[in-house]
């Protein structure tokens, strides 16, 4: 199993040492890890300045000396994206190598974060649109291997707008879906949803299905872990969903190189729980 959405202490919203997820990840099963802590530009971001790359980079050569033999470990980030901040967030990856790096949206068009107060005196289409656009905008920097939870505001919405139908917005996705293509760009299946308010994966299997009638076939998985005891939760059903809807492989990457693993070799190599 490949959970490439983990966070450690080098998160502002994490305490997690990476030793400690290491260890977790071993126990479930996870052969590859890539630990995306968050970087944040957005000023009014709890995140902002907190990440410090030279001691995350140590970090990351210290778990591969202790745990190499047993776990394939990423170097890899979480970054934020929105027009606004575009400039900094391509100076930063100029200067820093990972192996692998997300692109998420975590702001509406104007900086404001998606939580449940943004909502307020917004429908759904008005929350969701702008939102597509700057999934759409990042996908077209070519700067990211995937994009993280791509349908993110669903996480955050009030009981009064817990109504949304992926349905509804599948015209805004189909751009989203051609520049993924275009550039080589894939999307994680994030299982936090499964955990979480939506009970369901970020995205779920109608995205899913819609990106492979599209063409799409380039599929990242995490979890995206605060905490050691969700390290790989619910990547089996990932699997057997990405599998009814069409996906034949994951995305593995190294020094940004992408290689696509087959789902059934995955399987194949995910030791049985024990009783």
């Amino acid at each position: 199993m490949f959970d490439y959405h983990v966070h450690s202490e080098f998160s502002v919203d994490c305490a997690i040492p990476m030793e400690t997820s290491c260890r977790a990840a071993i126990a479930a099963g996870v052969s590859e890890i890539a630990f995306t802590d968050h970087l944040d530009h957005e000023p009014a971001d709890l995140g902002f300045g907190y990440y410090r790359p030279e001691d995350y980079f140590q970090a990351i050569e210290s778990v591969r000396s202790m745990f190499g033999q047993e776990l394939k470990i990423l170097a890899a980030v979480e970054v934020d994206f929105n027009d606004r901040i575009a400039g900094q967030v391509e100076r930063f990856l100029s200067r820093y190598s990972y192996d692998f790096v997300i692109g998420s949206v975590h702001y509406g068009e104007a900086g404001e974060i998606i939580f449940p107060d943004y909502f307020a005196g917004r429908t759904l289409a008005d929350v969701f649109a702008p939102y597509f656009t700057q999934v759409l905008h990042a996908v077209e920097t070519g700067w990211f291997d995937t994009i993280g939870h791509l349908d993110l505001p669903k996480r955050y919405a009030p009981v009064t707008h817990r109504t949304y139908d992926p349905m509804a917005f599948r015209a805004s996705l189909e751009p989203v879906f051609a520049a993924m293509i275009a550039h080589g760009t894939a999307f994680e299946i994030n299982t936090s949803g499964l955990r979480q308010t939506p009970k369901t994966s970020m995205p779920g299997p109608a995205i899913v299905r819609w990106y492979v009638e599209a063409g799409g076939e380039l599929i990242t998985t995490g979890t995206d872990s605060h905490a050691p005891q969700t390290i790989g939760s619910g990547l089996d059903r990932t699997l057997d969903m990405l599998d009814l809807c069409g996906i034949s492989t994951i995305s593995g990457f190294f020094q940004r190189q992408r290689r696509q693993v087959p789902i059934a070799s995955l399987r194949a190599a995910t030791p049985a729980p024990t009783t």
